[in-house]
């Protein structure tokens, strides 16, 4: 039987890059699954239904929270945003690693189910640039950038609940520090003990005593 998978959560402001920096970590990573999020926002130019996100219809979503089908769901600027359970859960039994990219609200309620994931805030490098980067983006209303540049502040303040903070300057200088933080986290002694017990269990005889 594989070894279970670590679920990791990736958040941080709108515009930070974050997921881009998923992207290219999966990108590159045959280990990693991402996990494609439900919602009822409209794609954007370029999304794709079942690949960027599942785009439901409002009462389709609330049917799934009445089921129970989403590890967790938040209302962010007016949409519905949630994460399927069944394949998460399915995928972590396979022994894969599972990427999250979900905002703050959602990371939480995944945190008090999954204290043992391993949770990652994105910030940009500055606040100013940040706000060239949504500007530049050119997906939202002037209202919607506005609001989304107010939140960031007050979400920055929340960076505290996470594991690890990684600043996106460079993508791939990011995805590196991603990267390393997995492998890190592969190695800490509570996802190992199966080793520990395997080599109990294996035993030991000497023969001989080596000469020093």
């Amino acid at each position: 039987m594989p070894q279970q998978g670590i679920l990791i959560v990736v958040s941080g402001p709108s515009g930070t890059g974050k997921g881009t920096v998923c992207r290219e970590l999966l990108r590159s990573n045959s280990h990693l699954k991402y996990s494609i999020s439900a919602t009822t926002r409209s794609p954007r130019a370029g999304e794709v239904d079942g690949i960027n996100y599942l785009f439901v219809a409002k009462d389709q979503f609330r049917k799934m929270i009445d089921n129970d089908d989403l590890l967790e769901w938040a209302e962010v600027y007016g949409n519905f945003y949630g994460t399927p359970r069944h394949y998460v859960l399915e995928q972590l039994h396979k022994g894969y690693d599972v990427v999250l990219e979900i905002d703050t609200q959602g990371a939480m309620k995944v945190k008090e189910k999954f204290p043992e994931g391993v949770y990652i805030y994105i910030i940009p490098p500055s606040l100013d640039e940040l706000a060239n980067r949504i500007y530049k983006r050119g997906t939202d209303s002037i209202d919607v950038i506005k609001k989304r540049l107010q939140c960031a502040s007050g979400e920055l303040s929340l960076a505290q609940n996470y594991h690890y903070i990684v600043m996106n300057d460079q993508v791939a200088a990011a995805v590196q520090k991603v990267e390393i933080i997995i492998a890190a986290e592969k190695l800490r002694a509570e996802r190992n003990t199966a080793l520990i017990d395997n080599l109990y269990s294996a035993g030991c005889v000497v023969n001989e005593v080596p000469t020093l």
